[in-house]
């Protein structure tokens, strides 16, 4: 029993170990985009591991030139997730409530539509944008990322939706309520821990869009902030630490939303992989 015991701990020390030095490994590029950004002139030949006398010059300079992208983005993203929500829930709730001939079908060839290259999609709306007078536009970007996010969004809901009793919307009906104050009022509430899941990754697919934004806008009027960013490295290609300075800000909302939503992103994952 002891050997047992002592082995079983081994065991554990080994994989702890492993895991740290893996996240070691894989966290290390963001300490050193943070290292960066906060020394101040500085190249990547130059740059020091730990910074000896930290500044905020960077993140002022990157603020001032790049603080119109980061708002870009923000609403580009918070729009894209508002019409991705809108489309996908009540897709989601067709498919898996109605029985609809096909339903397989149709949630099999939405997951083939990820798998087009999104350079194909960016050039075919391209042309279409131009006859609707969406480029250059907030509305046509949003419409754009929104994109991005529908299929996974349809996929994710419906496998949540699939779990809902029927019998309690049909109470809701016999209460009476209508199709559409059902689906309200009780489907979503029930669903919270997918609606949450499917809006943070159209965010994240929003955010970190960078195909559309290049291909749909030929003008600064609308510049997220990877387009931004993209911009900035060629302009001030030997301060790199402004480059990294304004990387670290694109990934805070990011960041503090994956802290802020983990739990529901688990919850949700989970809730539409088991049922």
């Amino acid at each position: 029993m002891r050997q047992r015991t002592g082995s079983s701990r081994a065991a554990r020390w080994g994989s702890t170990t492993v895991a740290l030095l893996v996240l070691a490994v894989m966290l290390f590029p963001v300490y050193w985009m943070v290292s960066t950004a906060l020394q101040p002139h500085s190249s990547i030949a130059s740059a020091e591991l730990l910074p000896t006398s930290p500044s905020l010059d960077n993140f002022r300079t990157a603020l001032e030139s790049q603080g119109g992208s980061l708002v870009t983005s923000l609403v580009v993203a918070l729009g894209a997730v508002v019409v991705c929500l809108a489309l996908a829930a009540p897709a989601a709730y067709g498919l898996a409530q109605f029985g609809l001939r096909g339903g397989r079908t149709i949630v099999f060839g939405t997951l083939i539509t990820q798998m087009v290259p999104g350079i194909v999609v960016a050039n075919a709306l391209y042309s279409a944008y131009a006859e609707l007078g969406l480029v250059n536009s907030y509305l046509g970007l949003i419409l754009a990322d929104a994109s991005l996010g529908l299929p996974f969004a349809i996929v994710l809901l419906r496998a949540f939706m699939v779990s809902i009793p029927s019998e309690v919307v049909e109470a809701a009906l016999v209460d009476g309520a209508n199709r559409f104050t059902a689906f309200v009022r009780i489907v979503l509430p029930m669903s919270r821990n997918a609606l949450i899941t499917s809006g943070l990754f159209a965010f994240l697919f929003a955010w970190a869009d960078f195909v559309f934004a290049l291909t749909l806008n030929t003008t600064d009027d609308v510049r997220p902030v990877t387009l931004g960013l993209y911009q900035f490295i060629g302009a001030h290609v030997s301060d790199w630490g402004a480059v990294m300075a304004t990387a670290v800000l694109s990934a805070i909302p990011a960041a503090i939303l994956l802290v802020v939503a983990q739990k529901y992103i688990a919850a949700g994952i989970a809730g539409g992989s088991l049922k």
